[in-house]
């Protein structure tokens, strides 16, 4: 017999028992395979074990809070309440990871509990935990799970032996009422909570701004002014012992020492405005950016269109703000000419640098722009760079506006 090639016009068959005749390539029946895919064979799992997830959170609920609520007229009726909350927090993380195992819910964690630094003891644990409003939340949702663990038990039970063609939608059916629960009663208390969280972080950025503020202040103080000053003693010290030996050379050391004093007050001047500079306090910001303005290497129009002044810290931060931009731009920028403006619209204080310059500034990087950035979300505030390769360079700041408090 001789093998056909591949090539070959004529027709291969195959005979296939079960039809009793000859099937060509056309009639040949598709592979095997499972009717329902992965995702609805989790949310299966998910429903079935509702019940005895339901179960024995509705059990240890039960226990600990009519127990609790029973012996509150007792001092160990509250303590064991507070522990049975701990321990609803655990219930709730365990919900949370069966979530977003089975069903694929992505929910954060909640905050830790805490309480505040300086109450510390018995009594203000078992009052920070009897008002956990994350435990409270996880005990309503063991009480509600139980008949709904039974009942969406039954139903699936049931679906798989005699539904089994509408299996898929009604797991997807209950298992969104199932995402619907966790989302409400699982989920952190959402704004609040991101708050907390985003405020837990701009703490520790304004402690180390302030660390290395304080850092950079002693730096200057012992390599500048102290120096001087140092320099400055042992001049007139000298100048002392040769009074009388030799005048002329007395008044020159004198002559010397004067000019050294004159130079650590200009350092003194120059970093206490670095602190807080007098004019800011005494005349504002439009006073105040125009002297940062005629100190910069590049001509500079300063605009302020504010009804009134700021609070003093959010008048410091602009301040520096603006400062450190100019400073920006007459090291690194090439520009020939800058623009800086300052409105209030509604609650916020909006700050623009502008410049023509080479461009390409990024917050990237660990630049001093980032260092800027974490400043002003520090505050609540916005910083957003726009400076494309070959410029110009847009530089927009936003600032909560806080009214000045007479004193």
């Amino acid at each position: 017999m001789t093998a056909s090639s591949p090539s070959s016009s004529a027709t291969e068959t195959a005979y296939d028992p079960g039809y009793g005749h000859a099937l060509d390539d056309g009639d040949r029946l598709p592979p095997a395979r499972v009717a329902y895919g992965r995702r609805t064979w989790r949310e299966v799992a998910h429903l079935l074990l509702n019940l005895p997830e339901g179960l024995g959170g509705f059990v240890y609920v039960s226990l600990w809070l009519y127990a609790g609520i029973a012996l509150s007229v007792t001092v160990v009726g509250l303590p064991l309440l507070a522990v049975g909350l701990m321990g609803a927090r655990v219930l709730g993380r365990l919900e949370r990871g069966r979530a977003r195992a089975l069903l694929g819910v992505r929910i954060d964690e909640p905050s830790p509990l805490v309480r505040h630094r300086t109450e510390k003891g018995f009594f203000p644990w078992l009052w920070a935990t009897l008002k956990d409003p994350v435990a409270w939340r996880s005990t309503l949702y063991a009480f509600i799970r139980l008949p709904w663990g039974v009942l969406t038990f039954a139903i699936t039970l049931v679906a798989l032996f005699v539904a089994w063609p509408v299996l898929g939608h009604l797991a997807r059916a209950l298992t969104n009422a199932d995402r619907a629960m966790v989302r409400g009663l699982l989920c952190p208390s959402s704004e609040l909570e991101r708050r907390v969280a985003e405020l837990e972080e701009d703490r520790g950025v304004v402690v180390d701004t302030a660390a290395a503020d304080l850092r950079r202040i002693e730096r200057d103080l012992h390599d500048g002014a102290q120096a001087r000053l140092v320099a400055l003693a042992m001049g007139l010290g000298l100048a002392k012992e040769k009074l009388l030996e030799d005048p002329d050379a007395a008044a020159r050391m004198v002559d010397e020492a004067h000019g050294e004093v004159k130079l650590a007050l200009q350092e003194l001047r120059d970093l206490a405005r670095g602190i807080h500079p007098a004019v800011l306090t005494d005349r504002g910001l439009d006073a105040a950016l125009s002297s940062v303005a005629a100190r910069c290497t590049v001509p500079v129009k300063v605009a302020v269109d504010l009804p009134a002044r700021p609070a003093p810290a959010i008048e410091g931060i602009a301040y520096f703000t603006v400062s450190e931009l100019l400073q920006n731009i007459s090291k690194h920028s090439q520009a020939r000419t800058a623009e800086v403006e300052l409105w209030r619209r509604d609650d916020r204080l909006l700050i623009q640098v502008r410049d023509d310059g080479r461009g390409g500034a990024s917050t990237a990087g660990g630049s001093g722009l980032a260092g800027l950035a974490e400043r002003l979300r520090s505050v609540d505030g916005l910083f957003e760079v726009v400076s494309p390769v070959g410029g110009p360079t847009t530089v927009t700041a936003e600032l909560p506006w806080r009214n000045r408090t007479a004193h």
